[in-house]
């Protein structure tokens, strides 16, 4: 099983730590694009500072952001699961997980980055600033450069697996299964339910995904089609219900309390 998870735009600094290495990341194959997409970054960032926070869309009240991004090849680097911060990663809360659930999250999550492609959850990454729909000079839109080279890398990683999609729709324009994959795809739609009227809630939505998420990595069950990813978050105490189509099931989780 592989869990795919969307980063987080806000990150944790790390303070101290060795640099980035590309070639320790996993998923070696995107080494690559990596190294594309960096440099882009990087060149970016080292000229005008005016004209790089307008591309990346940097609030006027963080110009250390752009500083940030120029000195990427020499920051401090931290496991991605302590970079990346927000709603879906604080219920998740890796840190508290069991050993076990640790060592099922270590082999069963993985990050769609805009600068690394994907991550697994011990890999060490400095804090960037680089959103989904961003467009680098003389690269062009992230997400198309990333459609060129995740689907090898999602497929190897999932092999006969089931693949559980819980990426925003920004990041799920990085990479579309195919339709051969769809009988083991899995996306998840929250739905806050009041006086029998439903509606999807973002901030709710991220926080509800990172408790399914935690709950079935402590849990220790392997579900391996959609019907039975439906049937352990049921278990759990989940309300699912499911919904089939040509790209795969989705599961709408329905909750009462927020």
């Amino acid at each position: 099983m592989l869990i795919l998870l969307p980063p987080s735009e806000g990150k944790s600094s790390p303070r101290r730590g060795a640099r980035l290495d590309p070639v320790r990341l996993s998923f070696p194959s995107l080494g690559v694009a990596r190294e594309q997409v960096l440099r882009a970054l990087v060149d970016l960032c080292s000229g005008d500072p005016a004209v790089a926070a307008q591309v990346l869309a940097v609030p006027a009240t963080k110009p250390e952001l752009v500083e940030q991004n120029r000195l990427l090849r020499s920051a401090p680097t931290a496991r991605a699961d302590a970079v990346y911060t927000g709603v879906l990663y604080d219920a998740l809360d890796l840190a508290t997980l069991s050993a076990a659930g640790k060592r099922r999250a270590a082999r069963r999550l993985a990050v769609t980055s805009s600068l690394f492609g994907l991550v697994h959850p011990g890999d060490r990454i400095p804090a960037y600033r680089l959103s989904g729909d961003a467009s680098l000079p003389g690269l062009g839109p992230v997400a198309g450069v990333w459609r060129e080279h995740l689907g090898d890398a999602v497929l190897d990683a999932v092999g006969s697996g089931l693949l559980v999609d819980l990426r925003s729709s920004t990041y799920a324009a990085f990479w579309r299964p195919p339709s051969e994959l769809a009988p083991r795809v899995a996306t998840v739609r929250v739905l806050h339910e009041v006086k029998g009227k439903r509606s999807v809630v973002s901030h709710f939505n991220k926080a509800t995904k990172g408790r399914l998420v935690r709950a079935l990595l402590e849990d220790g069950a392997a579900p391996r089609t959609p019907s039975a990813l439906a049937e352990a978050w049921t278990r759990l105490g989940w309300t699912v219900e499911s919904a089939e189509s040509r790209q795969g099931t989705r599961l709408d989780v329905v909750v009462t309390a927020v």
